[in-house]
């Protein structure tokens, strides 16, 4: 196991404990805004995932960049929201 493999799982373990701790927020309030974040960060474990588990370069994995792209768009869109 390279540094770089160690690294990327620990960022997508972090990515996913985020998650779990913005979900736990969402059920205790029930505020769309820490759904939307818990998904993202779930999406961003993912994204760390299919990273780690790819034999090729991250650059050649457009998905990987969409999947983030679209983390993003959602945590923009739940804020957006919850200042309406």
């Amino acid at each position: 196991m390279t540094p770089v493999e160690l690294l990327v799982g620990a960022s997508a373990l972090g990515s996913a404990v985020i998650g779990l701790f913005f979900l736990r927020f969402w059920r205790e309030s029930s505020d769309r805004l820490f759904l939307a974040f818990a998904l993202a960060f779930f999406a961003f474990a993912a994204n760390r995932v299919v990273i780690g588990l790819s034999d090729r370069d991250s650059e050649e994995l457009l998905g990987v960049y969409g999947l983030r792209a679209a983390a993003f768009v959602l945590i923009i869109l739940a804020i957006v929201d919850r200042n309406r």
